[in-house]
């Protein structure tokens, strides 16, 4: 005969139906739309030195034998080098600009790297443009180059998809971080500016851990927000409107010590909608062969991958933790690594859990990366775009208005959907 058995339940896995993942842009009660698919997907995957490339565009019927993949000739090491070429010479064509009298007398001034609007250098700026947009598609055509037909039909198909079908927003699934803004196409126009991918299209770079669920999101008008940040550069161009902006908006918590810092990274629950990071990046010696990038507050502790993993770890499969910051990283060098071999700052915080990362390529101005702040957070902070629609927003919004190509230096890391969640 039938019988009920006992049934003790001493688990509770599916946390009340709580901890199911959830789509960005939907937040319970908010009444938000889920983000549009991603139009091209391009894979970028290392085994050993040999890299593997696949694109395909999400919703669209791929060739009926196989997806678009291609062994590359081109070596990860040889990437990586040619990376950080492109990257040179953007600091030393742009950055480190110097002036020159009729003589061709150096005049020791850097117009570039001490102002935003570059209107009355227009001349020079697009001269410049043009030789970083020719740098850009030289480094995605020797990407992509070789006699074999399977790379020569994947290359036609990425240049076509790339050039021909508009703005997209476009996810590069690599584990290589590669200056991707950067790249540039050969559009057949007039404009060199527009060649470039991070003007083109919205760019992001995925490739980091398979994401938290974390705890619902708590649904707030007013976001929670911190400023870490060096003070030593608090009257650097709009850096004091940047703070006043923050405090006007939202509720923010503002570090300017190392411990601090590491004290909230402990904390189980960590709740802020977003982390902006005012202080100076650079590449410190780790005792290997190679050097790894740091931020630092106003004291000199140097604040890499390997500290914020090492104060965070212990909550990184904890059931109620909490971290899932969208994180402006506003120090030189952020959005790259040194080499593929060292930890990434970027992307331990997305390990973690940040919901995305902006940082610049290069060394950027002090002037020009207080400007920006200013500008993506004022846009961000409304909860009306992406991150992603608002790089490259800034991208055409500082080439039109002031004919500076900087905006394209910064990247996302695992952001293009981004977004503030705010009730009404």
């Amino acid at each position: 005969m039938p019988r009920e058995l006992p049934v003790e339940i001493r688990h509770n896995p599916s946390a009340d139906y709580t901890r199911l993942p959830r789509p960005r842009g939907s937040a319970g009660a908010l009444d938000l739309k889920d983000p549009a698919p991603l139009d091209l997907v391009v894979t970028l995957r290392r085994h050993g030195d040999a890299l593997q490339i696949s694109a395909w565009m999400p919703g669209e019927r791929s060739p009926r034998t196989r997806t678009h993949r291609a062994e590359l000739a081109v070596t990860a090491p040889e990437l990586l080098r040619r990376a950080a070429r492109l990257r040179t010479k953007w600091r030393d064509r742009l950055v480190n600009y110097c002036s020159v009298d009729d003589f061709g007398m150096s005049l020791g001034d850097y117009p570039f790297a001490k102002a935003v609007d570059l209107t009355g250098l227009a001349p020079v700026v697009e001269l410049r443009v043009a030789e970083l947009a020719e740098e850009g598609r030289y480094f995605l055509e020797s990407m992509l180059a070789g006699p074999d037909r399977e790379l020569g039909l994947f290359r036609a198909h990425l240049n076509r998809v790339l050039t021909e079908q508009g703005a997209l927003r476009v996810s590069f699934d690599s584990e290589l971080h590669l200056p991707w803004p950067m790249l540039a196409v050969d559009g057949g126009g007039g404009d060199t500016w527009t060649d470039f991918l991070g003007y083109r299209h919205q760019v992001e770079q995925t490739g980091a851990a398979y994401p938290h669920i974390q705890p619902p999101y708590p649904a707030r008008s007013r976001p929670v927000t911190s400023l870490n940040t060096d003070d030593t550069l608090d009257q650097v161009g709009r850096a004091p409107e940047v703070r006043q902006l923050l405090e006007d908006r939202t509720k923010l918590t503002v570090r300017t010590e190392s411990q601090g810092l590491l004290e909230a990274l402990a904390t189980a629950v960590l709740d802020e909608d977003l982390m902006y990071f005012w202080c100076h990046g650079q590449f410190v010696d780790n005792g290997s062969s190679y050097a790894q990038l740091a931020v630092r507050l106003t004291d000199e502790l140097d604040i890499d991958a390997d500290l914020v993993r090492q104060y965070r770890r212990r909550h990184l499969d904890a059931p109620e933790a909490m971290f899932r910051p969208f994180v402006l990283l506003n120090a030189c060098h952020t959005g790259q690594s040194a080499a593929a071999e060292l930890e990434h700052l970027g992307r331990a915080l997305v390990d973690l859990g940040a919901d995305g990362v902006l940082g610049p390529q290069i060394a950027i101005p002090q002037e020009f990366a207080a400007e920006y702040a200013f500008a993506f957070l004022d846009h961000y902070l409304t909860g009306e775009f992406t991150a992603g629609e608002i790089t490259q927003l800034l991208v055409r919004r500082f080439a039109h208005e002031y004919r500076n190509p900087l905006a394209l230096a910064y990247s996302l890391l695992c952001g293009i959907d981004s977004i503030l969640e705010l009730t009404p």
